[in-house]
């Protein structure tokens, strides 16, 4: 039985175009999406939309840190970086507006942003099918999309009033391109000292890159200025349960295994979060 249009998919089906020809609008078509030459992606079951094509990227996250990061989030301890995300969506541009979560991962940045916004549609972007089936259930206006950020978007151009990018890697040009010029990107990445206790602990992690805002600048400067950044801060308590989960749901995950973890020995029972928030306009 060919599976139906999610009503989030179809609110946010003008903002797709075919990935092969790079222009043609996407339309429903027997439980898939279709272009005006017959290019035809299909509409997982789960409610997103498989439009990668060629050569597969990597996998995203599998299905343990998957489970992983949706336990941790459901504590609430990311909270804080939801909102001050969804702060800088809601303050930089008026309603209704047009979110496009690139490495959406399972939705949990792009809901809250939907959430301060009543008005607003929103689109999510990862590789990883396990999130995405997450993704796609994760707001009644959010759309999920199968698509590799490094690759060019399946959008159209200047469809978005915010991009959010979230832990998540970035396509700078890309970026640029389906901003509206009154747009804003939302970038949210850690500081050297996010997770320090646990990193402390497990040496194994994978370490922040004292570079990291630098090669940010660098990538991000030709395309946009920042018009604000905020620093997010505070110390929050961690079960044995939530550090480990902590681990699995990073890609730290292909490098500790938890196993290892699980023998008894100390880790920390809060950890410091610690995150940069910039909005950024476009040149």
């Amino acid at each position: 039985m060919p599976v139906s249009l999610p009503p989030a998919l179809d609110l946010s089906l003008d903002l797709l175009r075919c990935p092969t020809c790079r222009t043609c609008r996407l339309h429903s078509a027997s439980g898939a999406l279709r272009c005006s030459v017959g290019h035809t992606f299909d509409i997982a079951r789960h409610g997103y939309a498989g439009l990668l094509t060629g050569t597969r990227a990597t996998s995203g996250d599998d299905a343990a840190m998957v489970q992983a990061r949706t336990r941790f989030l459901s504590t609430g301890a990311y909270a804080p970086i939801r909102d001050v995300g969804a702060r800088l969506a809601a303050d930089a541009v008026p309603e209704p507006v047009t979110v496009v979560d690139v490495g959406c991962g399972t939705g949990y940045y792009l809901a809250g942003v939907l959430d301060l916004l009543p008005g607003a549609r929103g689109l999510g972007l990862d590789t990883s099918v396990r999130a995405l089936r997450s993704a796609a259930r994760a707001h009644d206006r959010a759309a999920a999309v199968a698509w590799d950020v490094f690759r060019p978007f399946p959008l159209a151009d200047a469809a978005a009033d915010v991009v959010l990018d979230v832990f998540a890697p970035r396509n700078p040009a890309e970026f640029h391109r389906v901003l509206r010029p009154t747009g804003r990107l939302i970038v949210v990445r850690p500081t050297g000292r996010h997770l320090a206790e646990l990193r402390g602990q497990v040496p194994a992690m994978v370490s922040i890159d004292p570079a990291k805002e630098q090669r940010l600048h660098q990538a991000v400067g030709p395309f946009f200025e920042a018009v604000v950044t905020e620093r997010v801060e505070y110390s929050a308590p961690v079960t044995r349960l939530d550090a480990l989960d902590l681990v699995a749901m990073t890609p730290s995950a292909r490098h500790v295994r938890r196993a290892d973890l699980n023998d008894g020995g100390v880790l920390p029972d809060q950890v410091t979060v610690s995150v940069l928030a910039t909005a950024y306009k476009p040149r």
